[in-house]
């Protein structure tokens, strides 16, 4: 069955989870600190950034894992709201003078523009610990060890690290695939394996979700690099151009915008590919593999 899609005001968002958003937009503003609470600086600048907008992909792509593999209940909210405030805190950081110094995110002023660096590193900080701490409610080690590999040396921290001492080098293409495959595979490929997880999947079926979510987190970030070429500002909602004035190690750089597209399209074939057939319910997971080889923010 095809699902119809239902038209957001910058692209086309799989209508199967336009509910789900909903729902973990309120998970996300339940489980956060009120604004006025002790300290309210910090309080207030958290949910600044976290409730700034954002696809909530990763969350998202939780859900529909835990749903493709029937499961039941609502244990995958707090382990979805986590993945986000992750994903939060990751952007906070990145967003940092010692790091790539961006001043807007999300169409709006990034948060040690707004509240000061040494705020935006705490926040940063705060978010980390409630994700582990809503991650724990689950009742699962296995989601904790899942989140905590997919973020750490071994994850999104490597990406991170190997992305700094790139910049302004000669890279290749090797170079740059480990680097997206650590700093935003690790996060997407762990947000779908954290489903299946609390859903109870098969090792065969964690399998060709692991090798899925491998491939859509690859071509997210080569998606990511084209829009930094020739994507809208007002759409994305921050400056464009950066990773070459910064000579970024991207695919478009290594590798030139056409054979970028192509790659960035065959890994969404190739994930559709392998979750049709390895999950009872696959409808979600083809269409959120499309809408991320086709958006435009």
């Amino acid at each position: 069955m095809v699902r119809t899609m239902i038209k957001t005001r910058t692209t086309e968002f799989p209508a199967c989870l336009v509910e789900k958003r909903d729902i973990v937009e309120k998970h996300i503003d339940g489980c956060l600190p009120k604004a006025d609470q002790y300290p309210q600086t910090l309080h207030a600048a958290i949910r600044y950034s976290v409730m700034a907008g954002g696809k909530r992909l990763r969350p998202l792509l939780a859900i529909a894992a835990f749903e493709a593999c029937d499961g039941k209940g609502e244990v995958i909210y707090p382990a979805a709201a986590a993945l986000e405030l992750v994903h939060t805190y990751s952007l906070i950081h990145d967003d940092l003078p010692c790091m790539d110094d961006d001043a807007m995110r999300r169409g709006k002023p990034t948060l040690h523009r707004k509240y000061g660096e040494a705020v935006a590193l705490l926040a940063g900080d705060a978010l980390h610990d409630l994700a582990f701490s809503l991650m724990a409610r689950t009742g699962s080690a296995q989601a904790v060890l899942e989140l905590a590999e997919a973020i750490g040396t071994g994850g999104m921290l490597a990406g991170q690290m190997a992305d700094m001492e790139a910049e302004g080098t000669q890279v290749t293409e090797d170079d740059v695939t480990f680097i997206h495959i650590h700093k935003t595979g690790k996060l997407v490929r762990g947000s779908v394996r954290i489903g299946a997880i609390l859903a109870g999947a098969s090792a065969e079926t964690l399998e060709a979700i692991s090798q899925y979510g491998d491939r859509i987190g690859l071509a997210f970030q080569i998606v990511d690099d084209i829009l930094d070429v020739e994507g809208d500002a007002r759409m994305l909602g921050k400056s464009v151009g950066s990773d070459t004035r910064n000579l970024k190690a991207t695919f478009p750089r290594v590798m030139g915008l056409g054979r970028s597209k192509e790659k960035a399209k065959q890994l969404i074939e190739e994930a559709v590919e392998i979750i049709t057939p390895a999950v009872p319910h696959p409808d979600c997971f083809v269409e959120l593999a499309r809408f991320i080889g086709g958006r435009q923010t």
